[in-house]
């Protein structure tokens, strides 16, 4: 190292010194360096000192360590120090304690194998690397396949992806997963699925390439090149292999702990199937070429299996059976010839033994006679200028030509296979660019190298100067892009080494000369190298020990090549009588395989286009042996050339590198050898890369980067305006040497080591700081501390003094007190004696003036009396005068009234006989008597019902008292038993007494039986004491039992409830489950269509081309087929078999999957569908399961109290309206002469009876339509007052420019003003009027309740009585409220009361005379009106014969004909005719322009327009109508949703008026779940004809589609902003340190096209909120939406904090908390908090948590586990892996911590997935939503143009 860093070499400086074992060690200066001194003075990490001697030659001092947080990076050339020991030991803390397999090293993937499996290749990485640049994620193999997909489709230039290293590294695996990733991101240009089949040829090759080795148990043994062609989209349509150097030796020798190609192994493992016993195999232990390795097993690989794989990825490129069985016999053949033995003739010749088994087994599979095969592996034929003769072999030469057979007849089967699946690979179109993969071995070093190693090596050295130009090359642009003075940096060269192999001359030359000697052999050739190059190349030697080897410096390491086998390797020479043998063969296959460049053909013999058998001509053509034989090139000279070849494929492509490293030897996961490794990275050029970075400027910084990090060197007055001189006068401060640095366009380069210095000084400086401010606060500290106590004394000395203080205020206060008490003592005694004397005085005075006063009031009390009496008296007479003056005055009235009366009675009992008057008086009360009858009949159904249902539970409930009866009998009966028992048990005592008497009698045993008897008596005391205790425990353990009972019951009863909504919870989650299935599904069905559709399409196009003819496709969906009925089955059926016609040559196969899969879709779809049925409608019964019974109770009896009230109330307010206009007529005017015809009161009563129903019918639509309009104006302001609001005058002014030109944007503006001004004045007088009529009413209200009752019991007792006598009771009726009406008048005003009787006497019969001349007049009306009906009718019975459907009955009766009716009278339904239907479409879906129809229209106007259209449908009874109008609306939809899928306001739009469709289908449905919220007038629009059930279905299905594209087109909107605005954008300006990047920002990456920011976001989130408000989307299904929003916020956020490791820090934790908490308050103020999108965000919250917690100790590993429960164990260890800090002060998560916590987390369950499912959906519900909107006031406008709708 040179000397230029020596000011670094100061004391704790950390150096890298070299150790045998760990290659580096890492040491501390412990004493500064100075100049001349020749040691250091070191600590090594173990607490050893260690005196380090420098160089005395060179005086180079180690290498330093770069600091903390620059290690771990994941770009090597983002060090400081670019050197091995700061490469080595970066990749191994990567490696092994971070656990990240990859990293860059500039333009190179570093990739280490771990030896274990991790789940890093799944699907989720694959898409989230997929469009992002290279260095934007942590390093991976897809983000070099990323990369190099990015650029062929930019730079439309072709790429390749190099992939290196030794055997055991992983090339194999790291090219299958590049693979993998261009399949899966790319997709297939075609239905051939051309992607699995680019996928599927790799077991194939590692079946026929791949062994297993010492280092690897899938080893390569060939290199590949594969080219994965795209077309002009960029999608896979096919690929091409080309193969190096196979290693055909190991078909018949394998080392120790080696084995054999897999294929043979495969084949063994597998003999035991049926279709391979032909082929005679056995153990691999039986055959000589898999044994020698005696290893036959890899642990964890199942032969068989791998078997069945190869010969699936075989059919899957087209290898048929035939073929497979055909490789396998070759392969069998191969291991028989191999088992063949020869044995010695004699010392020159050999003999294969007669009837050798394995030799007739070798011909019998190949088709060759035994004969010719046993005579040419023991002869051989040689030719001179004048005769041929036959030479034997001897033993040796024999096997080994045997051998070379073996070798050559795989080789050629190895060829055959990778062309066969080249031509499955192929395709017809036109390739526009491809990526390369290459898959080739690394560089080799054994004890014993030949032939291979020295191909390989060879190889690499190509590789190697290829990769140094290359890096060299982007160094220079590097340079030159940004200006800066170009230097030539000295690189090694390894051109010398290239020449020294292929040059004229060398040893590839010299080898192929003497391979053509006649007697060449290795040695000569070996002298030959020693004479032409030892002298002359200085990277040619000569091994001291040996004369049969040679040495060659390669750029790697020194390699020592034993000549031995290097001729007859390089000459590859086979017996040519024994391939003429093969030739001759019977077996087509084995010929095909040796006959190059002739027509391949069946392994049956017979060509592709023939249907003879063809024998093939095996006679040599002597011209053409010579000529091959001329021609034939040496191996040497063929791998020189295919090398060639390959070199300038690479260097016409873009490459991209990847270099595997394998950690050690001994497969263990995660282990890192240093030596190695070190080995390695020397050997694949990682090094050298280092190397050529610095040797010029390797760290480089932006200008921005570099003020954000370096700000803290600035002074204030440094900081200007402009960054770039900011940087340049800091740097020329900081740095003296100007050539350490240099500054570019938007760059600043530094010299190796220029970044620690840097660094260096920014911890000093941040030191210091540290330091002052400790300073600070503990002087802080301190003075708060003296303050403090010196506040402490004070208070005790103020304490002092106060108690000091109260003391003497004490002494002074009592003195005080002493003195009061004795003047207040002496002023009670004096004034106890005044107040005697005062007492004594009053006294006397008191009884005095009482005396007198009670004298007064007695004479004032007989006063007053004698006036009361005399009031009286005088009154009462007063009295009886008047009461006989009245009673005089009364009788006389009353004569004169009875006498009037009678007369006028007389006259109308006349005229009430008459039969029109009777039907006048009791219109309409027949009908409702018969409605009345009928209800009441309904309700005596229901009620029998019930009593039915409630008898038999009262049977049942019967029944299970009589069982428990029956039980209680039983159990009685065994009571007594019991008692019986007991019984027999005392009757025995009895017995037993007896005896014990009669015992007694004998004198002889009398004592004793007495001394008997006492004990006995004694025991059976004890005995019932012991029962007592006995009957007492048994009653304590019944209580107990008891006791626990109840518990059990009520345990019972609580885990019942807890059951209950466990079951509902998970009901609630199967059903959610279900869904999101279901939803799936419909996703899936629509992808299929879509599929379907596009084929249809290009079918018809190809159709088009061909024939001349278009054919018209089927619009019709599955969805829709099948609610369709026979007639367009029928034409569906003709329009799918003439598609089967036109496809059945293209792709036959293709369509049959396709309809399979349709058909399981559909059935799996239709089952779903019925389980989701049945789960809701469990759901619901469940919920109202309680509401049900007291519905059916009071539901009859409220309908009928309802509609009775209502049809009252309105008769009420209408007579109540015409009596009050009546009376103000009669009291206005009390002349006689007023009533007279013509008169002002005679003209109000006729305008009053003509037009009182009329004006209140025009007043109700007046109204109707006056609140219709101004609902839906106050909706459509409160959404323009919610986007005012919510959004900024900037996000106004955008969405105002959406509108295509000012004129429309006038007119918009112009038209709201006008309504709004408008519905304004109206709402004002109206509100007036109504404030008025308020007031009238409620005073009026009670009188009308009361008359309403009255009337009711009078119609009830007019019911019951006879038709005569009914007209009499109701002019009873009508006299009587007239007179109590006069009465009424007449208490108001006395002395009108006489002339107001005359005035209504008069009136009412000229009223009375008037009234029959308009009956008179209605029925001659009525008449005519009959006649013109029949009329009518009978002129539209004829034509309506002709079009009556066959579903109707001829016979039905005329309707009565359709009057024309008046605005007023609208019905809600549009009428169109049939051949308009397109147009209407046309005009309403398919040309409507969302955001005009947004802005000046209401909410879903064009749902409203459809199911008016589809009500006139359904009112007319015409099916085919209804059908077609709900199909070309659905098919419609889906063509403009296909068309402008990716607009959101379109999508939007047409998910708001499909939800209002539906709920319109539903409201008017005439269910009574969806009726509940309309009002009378809506239910009498509901549909009467047909249940479009079904349809809704439809509908509803169609609506998910759509919401589910409104997601994916709202997250291609929010997809770009996500990572920019929430991780990378800093919102709070300053908390984010920078880190150096190295060169993952190269020149070749896409340049940034603006950064996005929180604010974008919120932004984008407003647009979207107020786009669906103005299209009127439910409330719920914008909760929804906004939900699955921040779901995809919250998961690419968190995904991509899981793949980065810059952005794992403390400082970003801050800023995505604080970005979460924007999201937040943005939910807020949108009143969104309860729709759940909160919670979605919770795994990112506890991910940036858990970037800011401690994370040293236990506790903080349980806080952590319980804290982060919504990230799983996975995601956790990730992050805290990923923990990078920015600043030395914060400190690295240590492995024993990450251990600690997967300890804890270990019990979890959960799945093992790192990232988010981003592409995932919840499923979508939509609530029912009825409008509140009248059918019958929606005006449509002209702009829509459907001038052709008339409105019904």
């Amino acid at each position: 190292m040179n000397r230029e860093l020596e000011f670094m070499f100061v004391d704790c400086a950390r150096v890298w010194i070299p150790d045998a074992e760990e290659v580096w060690r890492s040491a501390e200066l412990t004493k500064d360096y100075n100049n001349g001194d020749v040691s250091l003075q070191l600590l090594l990490e173990d607490g050893a000192s260690l005196e380090h001697k420098l160089d005395p030659k060179t005086k180079n001092l180690p290498y330093l360590r770069n600091p903390d947080i620059l290690v771990g990076e994941n770009d090597l050339t983002a060090l400081s120090y670019l050197h091995e020991p700061a490469v080595l030991h970066n990749l191994k803390v990567r490696f092994v304690d971070s656990k990240l397999i990859y990293t860059y090293c500039g333009i190179v993937l570093v990739a280490i194998n771990p030896y274990e499996t991790l789940p890093i290749y799944g699907t989720d990485i694959i898409n989230a690397y997929s469009g992002q640049n290279m260095g934007d994620m942590d390093p991976h193999i897809f983000a070099v396949a990323e990369e190099a997909y990015k650029q062929m489709a930019r730079d439309e230039r072709n790429q390749s992806i190099i992939v290196s290293g030794e055997s055991g590294a992983g090339k194999t695996v790291s090219a299958k997963y590049a693979m993998r990733y261009f399949a899966t991101v790319s997709g297939s240009a075609s239905e051939a699925n051309i992607e699995d089949k680019v996928l599927a040829s790799n077991p194939i090759m590692e079946a026929i390439g791949n062994a297993k080795t010492t280092r690897n148990d899938n080893s390569s043994r060939f290199g590949k090149y594969i080219e994965i062609g795209f077309d002009n989209r960029y999608r896979i349509i096919g690929a091409n292999m080309r193969t190096y150097l196979l290693e055909k030796s190991r078909v018949v020798f394998q080392a120790d702990e080696e084995r054999n190609y897999h294929i043979f192994y495969q084949l063994c493992a597998s003999s035991h199937l049926p279709e391979l016993k032909p082929l005679k195999l056995g153990s691999a232990n039986d055959f000589s070429y898999t044994r020698k390795g005696r290893s036959p097993v890899i642990e964890g690989v199942d032969d068989t299996k791998e078997l069945s794989n190869t010969r699936h990825a075989f059919s899957l490129l087209g290898i048929n059976e035939s073929y497979q069985m055909g490789l396998f016999q070759v392969l069998a053949a191969i291991l028989h010839l191999g088992n063949v033995e020869i044995k010695d003739r004699d010392a020159d010749s050999s003999i294969i033994p007669p009837n050798n088994s394995h030799l007739k087994a070798f011909c019998d599979l190949v088709g060759v006679t035994y004969q010719d095969m046993s005579q040419w592996l023991c002869h051989r034929k040689l030719k001179t200028a004048t005769e041929t003769y036959v030479k034997p072999l001897p033993r040796l030469q024999a096997t080994n030509a045997r051998d070379a057979l073996s070798k050559h007849i795989y080789a050629k089967l190895f060829n055959w296979i990778v062309e066969h699946v080249n031509k499955a690979l192929m395709t017809n179109i036109k390739q526009h660019s491809f990526i390369g993969v290459l898959d080739i071995y690394g560089f080799e070093t054994f004890e014993i190298n030949s032939f291979e190693q020295f191909c390989i090596n060879y190889a690499n050295e190509k590789l190697q100067q290829q990769f140094n130009m290359h890096v060299f090359k982007l160094e220079q642009e590097e340079y030159m892009k940004e200006q800066i003075p170009w230097t030539l940096i000295d690189f090694y060269d390894n051109q010398p080494c290239i020449n020294l192999i292929e040059a004229k001359m060398g040893i590839l030359d010299l080898l192929d000369e003497e391979c053509k000697m006649p007697k060449g052999s290795d040695d000569s050739w070996a002298q030959k190298l020693y004479n032409t190059h030892l002298k002359t190349c200085a990277l040619f030697e000569k091994p001291r020990m040996s004369n049969r080897a040679f040495i060659i410096q390669h750029f790697a390491d020194k390699v020592e090549y034993q000549c031995d086998g290097f001729l007859e390797k390089n000459k590859d020479t086979v017996n040519e009588e024994q391939i003429n043998v093969l030739k001759a063969s019977k077996f087509d296959l084995l010929v095909e395989l040796f006959q190059d460049g002739e027509k391949a053909i069946s392994p049956t013999g017979q060509a592709p286009g023939t249907g003879g058998r063809t024998r093939l001509s095996v006679k040599p053509d002597k011209s053409r042996d010579k000529g091959s034989k001329e021609n034939k090139k040496t191996v040497g000279c063929q791998f020189r050339n295919s090398l060639q070849m390959l070199m300038d494929t690479l260097n016409a492509t873009t490459p991209h590198y990847v270099r595997c490293i394998k950690p050690n030897d001994f497969k263990m996961a995660f282990t890192f050898d240093p030596k190695r490794a070190v080995q390695q990275l020397r050997a694949c050029g990682v090094l050298e890369t280092i190397r050529i970075s610095a040797a010029g400027f390797p760290s480089r910084w932006t200008y921005q980067e570099f003020f954000s990090r370096y700000r803290v060197l600035m002074k204030q007055k440094d900081v200007l305006p402009d960054k770039k001189l900011t940087c340049r006068n800091v740097l020329e401060k900081l740095v003296q040497d100007q050539d350490k640095y240099q500054f570019g366009k938007t760059k600043i380069f530094f010299r190796a080591g220029q970044v620690a210095y840097l660094e260096k000084l920014r911890a000093d400086k941040l030191r210091a700081a540290c330091i002052r401010i400790q300073k600070t606060i503990r002087c802080w500290l301190a003075r708060k501390k003296y303050l403090r106590q010196r506040n402490a004394a004070i208070t005790i000395q103020r304490f002092t003094r106060g108690h000091q203080a109260r003391c003497l205020a004490k002494f002074m206060r009592r003195t005080q007190a002493a003195t009061i008490i004795q003047k207040y003592r002496r002023m009670y005694v004096e004034k106890k004696r005044y107040r005697q004397k005062q007492a004594a005085a009053l006294g006397m005075q008191t009884i005095l003036r009482g005396y007198m006063a009670r004298q007064k009031y007695q004479a004032l009390l007989r006063a007053h009396k004698v006036v009361i009496i005399q009031k009286r008296v005088r009154g009462w007479l007063a009295r009886c005068w008047y009461k006989r003056c009245l009673e005089s005055i009364v009788y006389l009235q009353c004569c004169i009234r009875r006498m009037r009366a009678r007369r006028e009675l007389k006259k109308l009992k006349i005229e009430a006989r008459s039969v029109e008057h009777f039907k006048k008086l009791n219109r309409g009360m027949e009908n409702k008597i018969m409605q009345l009858q009928r209800k009441i009949d309904e309700q005596t159904k229901d009620n029998r019902s019930v009593s039915e249902r409630l008898a038999s539970l009262e049977t049942s409930h019967t029944t299970e008292r009589e069982k428990m009866r029956g039980e209680l009998t039983r159990l009685r009966g065994y009571q007594e038993e019991a008692k019986n028992k007991t019984n027999q048990v005392s009757s025995l005592l009895e017995e037993l007494e007896k005896l014990k008497k009669e015992l007694s009698v004998t004198q002889q045993e009398k004592k004793t039986i007495e001394d008997w008897a006492h004990t006995y008596r004694n025991e059976m005391e004890k005995m019932v004491s012991e029962l007592k205790e006995q009957n007492g425990l048994l009653k304590t353990e019944k209580d107990d039992l008891n006791r626990l009972i109840q518990e059990q019951s009520q345990q019972m009863t609580e885990k019942m409830a807890r059951s209950i909504v466990q079951e509902t919870q998970q009901l609630n989650k199967e059903l959610n489950e279900e869904r999101s299935r279901y939803q799936n599904l419909l996703s899936e069905h629509r992808r299929l269509e879509e599929k379907h559709d596009d084929l249809k399409e290009h079918l018809a196009s190809s159709n088009v081309s061909k024939h001349g003819h278009r054919r018209t496709d089927s619009t019709h969906s599955s969805n829709e087929s099948e609610y369709t009925y026979n007639s367009e089955y029928a034409e569906l059926e003709e329009g799918s078999r003439a598609a089967e016609d036109v496809t059945r040559g293209i792709d036959t196969s293709l369509t049959l999957k396709l309809q399979k899969r349709l058909t399981e879709m559909e059935q799996e779809k239709q089952s779903l569908r019925d389980e989701l049925e049945n789960k809701e409608d469990q759901f619901q019964r469940a919920r109202a399961r309680d509401d049900a019974e007291f519905k059916k109770a009071r539901g009859a009896e409220l309908e009928y109290e309802s509609l009775k009230r209502q049809e009252l109330e309105s008769e009420n307010k209408k007579l109540k309206h015409n009596l009050a206009e009546m009376r103000q007529s009669l009291l206005r005017d009390g002349s006689a002469s007023s009533a007279a015809p013509g008169s002002p009161a005679y003209k109000v009563l006729l305008e009053q009876l003509n037009a009182s129903c009329e004006e209140l019918d025009v007043r109700k639509e007046e109204v109707l339509i006056l609140r219709s309009q101004l609902v839906s104006q106050k909706e459509a302001m409160h959404h323009k007052v919610e986007q005012h609001t919510m959004t900024e005058p900037s996000v106004y002014a955008q969405e105002v420019s959406k509108l295509k030109d000012a004129d429309e944007l006038k007119q918009a503006c112009i038209g709201l003003k006008d309504t709004n001004r408008l519905l304004e004045q109206q709402l004002q007088a109206q509100r007036r009027t109504n404030d008025s009529e308020v007031e009238a009413l409620r005073s009026e209200l009670q009188s009308v309740k009361e008359e309403n009752n009255r009337q009711q019991q009078l119609l009830a007792q007019n019911l019951q009585l006879p038709p005569e006598a009914r007209i009499e009771a109701s002019l009873q009726h009508e006299i009587t409220r007239l007179t109590n009406e006069n009465l009424e008048v007449i208490a108001d005003n006395p002395t009108a009361s006489r002339e107001a009787r005359v005035i209504i006497l008069r009136r009412m019969v000229d009223l009375m005379e008037h009234l029959e001349k308009q009956d008179r007049t209605i029925r001659k009306l009525k008449k005519q009106l009959k006649v013109y009906s029949k009329r009518i009718g009978e002129m539209g019975a004829g034509q309506a014969e002709g079009q009556t459907s066959p579903g109707q009955m001829v016979d039905e009766p005329i309707h009565p004909v359709n009057i024309p009716r008046r605005e007023k009278d609208f019905q809600g339904m549009l009428e169109y005719k049939r051949e308009d239907e397109l147009k209407l479409i046309k005009n309403l879906i398919l040309e409507l322009k969302p955001r005009g129809v947004a802005v000046n229209l209401i909410p879903g106007l064009p749902a409203y327009i459809l199911f008016m259209c589809l009500r006139h449908a359904d009112y007319n009874n015409d099916d085919q109508k209804v059908r077609t109008l709900l199909t070309s609306t659905i098919n419609s939809i889906k063509k403009i949703l296909k068309k402008r899928g990716d607009d959101f306001e379109t999508v939007s739009f047409w998910l708001a008026n499909t939800c209002r469709f539906l709920h319109c289908l539903k409201q008017y449905s005439g269910d009574e779940v969806f009726m509940k919220h309309n009002t009378t007038r809506q239910n009498e629009h509901c549909l009467s004809n047909f249940d479009l059930a079904e349809y809704r279905q439809v509908i509803s299905d169609l609506a998910i589609q759509i919401y589910q594209q409104l997601i994916k087109c709202m997250e291609n909107i929010l997809q770009p902003m996500i990572v920019s605005g929430m991780l990378e954008h800093e919102t709070i300006q300053g908390v984010s340190g920078v880190k150096p990047t190295g060169l993952r920002k190269r020149t070749s990456s896409i340049a940034d096209e603006g950064t996005y920011t929180l604010d974008s976001i919120l932004r984008q989130l407003n647009a979207f909120h107020s786009t669906m408000c103005q299209h009127g989307t439910d409330p719920e299904l914008i909760k929804q939406v906004v939900k699955q929003q921040f779901y995809i916020v919250g998961a690419v956020t968190l995904n991509n904090l899981l793949l980065r490791k810059d952005m794992c820090s403390w400082s970003k934790g801050m800023q995505i908390r604080y970005n979460v908490s924007q999201l937040e308050e943005w939910l807020r103020d949108k009143g969104l908090m309860t729709c759940g999108a909160k919670e979605t965000l919770e795994p990112l919250i506890q991910a940036a948590q858990l970037l800011q917690v401690k994370k040293k100790t236990d506790e903080d590993a349980e806080a952590i586990c319980s804290m982060c429960l919504a990230l799983t164990t996975a995601q956790i260890v990730r992050v805290l892996n990923l923990y990078t800090p920015v600043n030395e002060f914060e400190e690295r998560v240590s492995v024993a911590f990450i251990r600690t916590i997967q300890t804890r987390l270990r019990d979890r369950c959960e799945s093992p997935q790192l990232l988010m499912d981003t592409k995932m959906i919840y499923p979508v519900t939509f609530p029912f939503n009825p409008s509140t909107l009248a059918l019958e006031t929606i005006q449509i406008p002209g702009s829509l143009n459907l001038a052709f709708l008339t409105r019904v």
